[in-house]
């Protein structure tokens, strides 16, 4: 989107609304850190026919789905770990911790891996519930844009 161009509270408004959405999921995310959030079908004799395949946690199916409707799911996420030098779960934990209001773009492009890589990679929505990346996300998405938004009202 390009949020250097904008007023903080143009970024605000821009990101809000989708953020509020993601965000109903926190005290949800908050309970699952660290737990598996999804299994392996195991009928009677898949084993011997077929592969195995994954059965999410609705509430998390829900997470994704929700994040999917989104517009700024970016499709160019690896732009945003090459250009910030990502590399591993650290990198992403620290890039979260010290983002701005100014890399919101970014950090939707972390969230954007996980909801992508998820779609092809049967692991990936539950590893960013379990290591808790989508919960550190949302919430420095939601702490930063209270804080912009606040600073505005009292302007």
């Amino acid at each position: 989107m390009g949020s250097e161009k904008l007023s903080m509270e143009e970024i605000v408004e821009y990101y809000k609304p989708d953020v509020e959405s993601l965000a109903a999921y926190i005290p949800w995310l908050t309970a699952q850190k660290g737990a598996q959030t999804s299994k392996n079908f195991t009928g009677e004799g898949i084993e011997e026919n077929s592969i195995a395949f994954p059965v999410y946690d609705s509430t998390l199916l829900a997470f994704v789905r929700t994040a999917q409707q989104s517009s700024l799911i970016d499709r160019n996420y690896v732009y945003v770990y090459s250009r910030n030098r990502i590399r591993t779960l650290a990198d992403e934990r620290r890039f979260i911790q010290n983002a701005t209001i100014r890399e919101m773009d970014e950090l939707w492009g972390i969230l954007s891996k996980y909801i992508l890589k998820g779609m092809t990679k049967a692991n990936v929505w539950t590893e960013g519930v379990k290591n808790g990346i989508y919960l550190e996300l949302l919430q420095k998405m939601r702490e930063l844009l209270n804080f912009w938004d606040k600073q505005a009202a009292e302007r």
